[in-house]
């Protein structure tokens, strides 16, 4: 908005010129989001804390996340979304087709997110929208995202699969694109909505794959770096950079007040909106399995669910003491704040591993 205004003023003042560089306005984007979430943050906790608006802690989790947390406030997913929509939407470039898929995607799982977060609320437990009505949506919401991106943005890229470390191979998925897509969006969604159990877990780790992933759509944006790197050139897919800037900038503005002790929850507005966006930034750069290593303690947490699941089924015993993973680990004696940090470590370790691919092929 504010990028395409002052672009048409290029002629009159050449020292607008600097907002054409990506790198400046990914900058910009990653500021303003940030300091949106971080200006409104406080009124928006007090307004929420004043109208009761709590969500429901798990009766069945740690005894101190009953005693500690119940009553905090949740729906600050509301501030992340606010601040990723100011800042891709003031200094992104509004003719690019695939930042309105990326907010499509991230406004869409927001709201479905909100609906969720309302109706426990309002029932004062944890049956919000039934597990089959919400992975019914998030099929469907996902599916209107990938036929916009095939209609709007389709290339000689956008169905292939490229794997990590080989230079040369590329899988055609055809048809089985679109349900490939779909599931890496909703398994993406899902999986952030996992990890969100702790104050400050969830916020980091996206945060660093956001991080990421804004130099990855960087580099497969830009002919030079993507023929250096070997890695597919896609054309206009750079601007990516300016949505995840600002998904870095809303999640560093919201850790804020996300941070141990918590003032504030993302709830599902915030952690299915943020993972379904992650999902779909890796469908866009078409570094879908680089996602799953970069975000791999996302796989974990959903991976521990699993197994928990099916294990109790087949043999009625359980793998870990309580299952996601990170609940596990406090129920073995590790304080909240041990297992955050470590948690946060391991995602470090794991973006820089996921950025290394893009080197090693």
């Amino acid at each position: 908005m504010l990028y395409n205004f002052l672009i048409s003023l290029v002629d009159q003042f050449s020292a607008l010129n600097v907002f054409r560089y990506l790198t400046f306005r990914t900058g910009l984007s990653v500021m303003s989001s940030m300091l949106v979430v971080f200006i409104i943050g406080g009124p928006f906790i007090k307004f929420i804390e004043s109208h009761k608006i709590t969500g429901p802690i798990r009766e069945d989790g740690p005894l101190d996340h009953i005693i500690k947390k119940v009553g905090t406030p949740t729906m600050g997913g509301v501030l992340i979304l606010v601040g990723i929509l100011s800042g891709t939407l003031l200094w992104a470039d509004l003719k690019n087709s695939y930042i309105w898929v990326l907010l499509f995607v991230a406004t869409s799982f927001g709201m479905l997110g909100a609906i969720d977060d309302y109706l426990k609320i309002k029932r004062n437990n944890s049956n919000g929208i039934s597990s089959r009505a919400k992975i019914v949506w998030q099929i469907i919401l996902s599916l209107i995202a990938i036929m916009l991106l095939l209609n709007f943005e389709s290339n000689e890229h956008t169905k292939n699969l490229y794997f990590p470390f080989f230079k040369n191979l590329t899988l055609h998925l055809g048809l089985f694109f679109i349900p490939f897509a779909i599931f890496i969006i909703v398994g993406s969604s899902n999986a952030v909505n996992l990890t969100d159990g702790l104050d400050g877990l969830a916020t980091v780790p996206v945060m660093l794959v956001a991080l990421s992933f804004t130099l990855i759509c960087y580099v497969v944006g830009n002919v030079v770096f993507s023929e250096y790197l070997h890695i597919p050139y896609i054309v206009n897919v750079g601007e990516a950079s300016i949505f995840c800037g600002a998904m870095v900038g809303s999640c560093l503005g919201f850790l804020w007040y996300n941070a141990p002790p918590a003032k504030i929850f993302m709830g599902d507005t915030g952690s299915l909106s943020l993972g379904g966006s992650l999902g779909a930034v890796s469908i866009i750069s078409k570094h879908e399995i680089v996602l799953g290593i970069i975000g791999g303690l996302f796989v974990l947490e959903t991976a521990s669910v699993i197994i928990q699941v099916i294990s109790f089924k087949l043999t009625g015993k359980r793998v870990f003491m309580m299952a996601p993973l990170h609940h596990h680990f406090e129920k073995k004696g590790w304080a909240e704040s041990t297992v955050v940090i470590r948690f946060w470590i391991i995602s470090i370790i794991l973006a820089l591993i996921g950025l290394a691919t893009l080197k090693l092929r």
